[in-house]
């Protein structure tokens, strides 16, 4: 369909529209209150013990998941799915799209929490990625440490831990639309009238929606979206380290 062809909203004067705004205000703060809820519900959630010795692979070799917290009390992960041995282009589009929204940390920081990604594949590897876009969050090989640190919980999702001391305790885990949570692009899509254009919302009929669900939400062409800024910028995407 034709960009400039799509159905477009009931046409009507301010008043009217106003109050249809001040009536999905009421739901919105109902929302928003709903959340708050569950959050201080989040917030009295027991906790597990880890092992603070758990291996991981960082900048400069092997480091302890307490380690990590850099510090700070408080730990937040995420869970970067790899495919072993497959080029840029098939990396997980799902978690470049989400991984691609932590840029800004000092908010984090500043209420004693680090952030840092634990990536599926290996070190040299999944570095290679990170470099290429230009991601600037700690970033550690989690590969050796799965079973330690999630049981049957997998990649692809957030972690919290808290630090005691030298003990490390994890708090929380979501995954699924629950990693929506650092997605800025979708809360800023879903205030625009098209929404996510995804084939799943509930919009009117004849709104776009060209993105299906396996993955296709994320890639444009053959690649995971946010990498084209990358290549167009000619940065390489090697992943081999055999590039000259």
């Amino acid at each position: 369909m034709d960009k400039n062809t799509h159905p477009l909203p009931e046409v009507v004067d301010r008043d009217t529209w106003q109050a249809a705004l001040d009536q999905l205000l009421v739901r919105e703060k109902a929302h928003t209150r709903e959340g708050d809820a569950i959050a201080a519900a989040r917030r009295r959630l027991p906790m597990i013990e880890l092992d603070p010795k758990i291996e991981l692979v960082g900048e400069n070799g092997p480091v302890s998941l307490l380690d990590t917290f850099e510090g700070r009390r408080q730990l937040l992960v995420y869970f970067h799915m790899w495919h072993h041995g497959h080029p840029a282009p098939e990396q997980c589009e799902g978690c470049t799209f989400f991984t691609s929204h932590a840029t800004e940390l000092s908010y984090l920081h500043s209420r004693d929490v680090t952030y840092a990604t634990f990536c599926q594949g290996s070190y040299p590897e999944s570095s290679r990625y990170q470099e290429f876009m230009g991601w600037t969050m700690p970033w550690y090989s989690a590969r050796d440490a799965e079973q330690a640190l999630l049981g049957d919980q997998g990649f692809g999702g957030y972690a919290c831990y808290l630090r005691d001391g030298d003990r490390v305790f994890q708090t929380y885990w979501s995954t699924g639309r629950g990693t929506e949570a650092g997605a800025t692009s979708y809360h800023l899509l879903d205030l625009t009238v098209y929404g996510r254009q995804e084939t799943w919302e509930d919009s009117p009929v004849g709104w776009p929606q060209p993105f299906a669900e396996a993955g296709q939400q994320f890639r444009t062409g053959d690649r995971p979206t946010s990498q084209w800024s990358r290549i167009e910028a000619g940065r390489s995407d090697d992943l081999t380290g055999t590039a000259s």
